[in-house]
């Protein structure tokens, strides 16, 4: 028997790492992105693993049901035991006071960080409600979810609607006898293109960002690796915690 994997944000930083240690004999991974990472590509080739690649631009949200259901469409499902959903493609910008900031830009924000994984997460579940197997969803959230952060409205926004709406498709899903379970979990500060990003920021569009330089100073960021880890060790766990937002250092 085999599990499929949908991973959103599978061709760098983060997702990279998760699609790199999912790559296992019995899995066939499926990557979401805009770009194709070719390292991955050949990863898979040299451990024999099925891997598919689909180019994806997830601001296109009224064509995302579809392209889920073809993807689904496309998976063998008599052969698995478990088809498993992980939502970690994310955005930062827009940055700065919310005056400030660009009206495409607040909408993208939305749209990828929020509006993506619903519908994704609402045509997954739609799509596999036939099936008696072990179904789960992996929704990358943030501590910005839970905190206050000068110039993150959007950010912070998006992730804390992430979190409220895994609350709320849990309890849709505990009450049905093959229902999927999901969970929210915030990876902690990951060395990533989106902390290059925050550390590059200026002082009056993000006054913390003294605190995230020195994070990074001081050698207390995650690898991606280290993150990924982490987040599989929540996703393959035998006791997935249902409707749950949890926190990676809750795991240490």
């Amino acid at each position: 028997m085999q599990r499929a994997i949908i991973l959103t944000g599978a061709s760098r930083g983060l997702g990279q790492a998760l699609a790199s240690q999912l790559l296992e004999p019995d899995h066939h991974l499926i990557c979401l992105s805009r770009s194709r990472n070719d390292s991955l590509a050949r990863e898979a080739a040299d451990k024999q693993v099925k891997l598919d690649w689909v180019t994806i631009d997830l601001n296109e949200v009224d064509l995302l049901e579809e392209r889920i259901r073809d993807i689904i469409a496309s998976i063998d499902l008599s052969r698995l035991d478990s088809i498993y959903l992980i939502n970690n493609a994310g955005v930062l910008q827009p940055i700065g006071p919310v005056e400030n900031n660009d009206g495409v830009q607040i909408a993208d924000n939305i749209r990828i960080n929020l509006i993506a994984p619903m519908i994704i997460t609402s045509s997954f579940i739609q799509q596999t409600r036939h099936l008696k197997i072990d179904k789960r969803i992996l929704n990358i959230s943030s501590g910005a979810g839970k905190k206050t952060y000068y110039g993150w409205s959007g950010y912070c926004t998006s992730k804390a609607g992430l979190d409220h709406f895994t609350r709320c498709v849990g309890a849709e899903q505990e009450e049905l006898e093959h229902g999927v379970k999901i969970v929210s979990v915030a990876p902690g500060v990951v060395d990533t293109d989106m902390q290059a990003e925050i550390r590059a920021s200026k002082e009056e569009d993000f006054k913390q960002v003294q605190r995230f330089i020195d994070y990074k100073k001081q050698g207390l960021l995650y690898s991606p690796e280290e993150a990924a880890a982490k987040l599989l060790k929540v996703l393959l766990s035998e006791s997935f915690p249902n409707g749950q937002v949890m926190d990676v250092r809750d795991l240490e």
